[in-house]
């Protein structure tokens, strides 16, 4: 479906007559405007029929329309003529479940255009249409100023996601090393895939936000490129924040495999001690039993109750033995 669609001219939106979903004639007021006017359309999961109408509109390389519709791509940067196609992953983090969840934002760019095609839910691009309107110094850069604004907002919810994954981060480290018993490896290999979600949007962004910050990119201005570098660096600080709770991570399930072993240690040492305290009370006892007719004390009066003794009394220091030692 069609979001929202609007024409601006010099910062600013232009009244155009008929309805919002009307691109014929929003794209013939462009046309027929004066130099600088574009025209921002923003879809949310368009069907193929509604793309294809889009495209035949404005022009779209079907490559890129194709691409558009399937929200499994990886974040990339490709140019058809004087069409730039850029493709962002959308995160956001789920509160409920404790997890990251993924979406998609493709972008065409022309000299008087810029579509939005969103795929996913859990992002909205209405506060970014509202927050850029705000700001007519960035806007009047033309369609660049879309790409920015989206690309902007699309980095700083990933701070917002990390942030989050920060909080989880130290509330596992803190159950690693908890006295009482946690399911620490699961949450762990958990925060690890959140992890790499979020490596996967960052990582290939990286390249193709440098070179709109180079303003290597047609339609990128040298007034524009500032915003983008901007974008950049908080990408990269992003980027930096993942490798380190990576590394955190790690050092968390290290730490947590060190615990395992050492509460498997204390459990085999308990096991042992106890098993030696047994076999000591099997031997007296396996002796005993065998019913050999002529055996010492065996029918001595006192014999059955005198070997319970021993029994006992061994078993005492042995238990205090271990009990000492930390076995037990």
């Amino acid at each position: 479906m069609i979001a929202n669609s609007a024409v601006y001219r010099d910062g600013s939106r232009l009244q155009v007559d008929g309805k919002p979903d009307d691109l014929e004639e929003i794209r013939k007021a462009v046309e027929s405007g004066q130099e600088g006017d574009f025209v921002s359309v923003g879809l949310h999961e368009p069907d193929e029929a509604e793309m294809a109408r889009v495209a035949k509109i404005f022009g779209l390389h079907r490559l890129a329309v194709e691409d558009s519709l399937h929200p499994v791509q990886r974040p990339k940067l490709e140019k058809y003529g004087d069409m730039v196609f850029l493709v962002l992953r959308t995160l956001w983090y789920v509160k409920e479940s404790d997890t990251v969840e993924g979406g998609q934002v493709a972008l065409f760019m022309g000299p008087d255009y810029a579509v939005t095609v969103r795929q996913g839910a859990g992002f909205e691009l209405e506060r970014v249409r509202h927050h850029l309107e705000e700001h007519a110094d960035v806007l009047k850069q033309g369609p660049a100023a879309v790409v920015y604004a989206v690309c902007d907002r699309v980095v700083d919810v990933y701070e917002l996601v990390i942030a989050d994954l920060e909080d989880d981060v130290d509330e596992v480290e803190a159950s690693v090393f908890s006295p009482e018993p946690t399911h620490a490896s699961k949450r762990i290999s958990e925060l690890n895939r959140e992890l790499n979600s979020v490596r996967r949007a960052v990582s290939p962004l990286r390249g193709p936000m440098q070179q709109f910050a180079d303003a290597k990119i047609a339609g990128v201005s040298a007034d524009v490129a500032p915003f983008f570098r901007d974008v950049a660096d908080h990408l990269a600080r992003v980027g930096d924040a993942v490798d380190s709770l990576d590394n955190l991570l790690s050092s968390v399930f290290d730490a947590n495999l060190s615990r395992i072993g050492v509460q498997q240690n204390d459990d085999m040492r308990r096991m042992s001690a106890w098993a030696a305290i047994f076999a000591v009370i099997t031997v007296l006892a396996g002796i005993y039993g065998m019913n050999f007719a002529h055996m010492p004390e065996l029918r001595w009066s006192f014999g059955y109750p005198l070997l319970l003794v021993v029994m006992i009394g061994l078993s005492v220091v042995l238990y205090r033995r271990f009990k000492k030692s930390g076995w037990l």
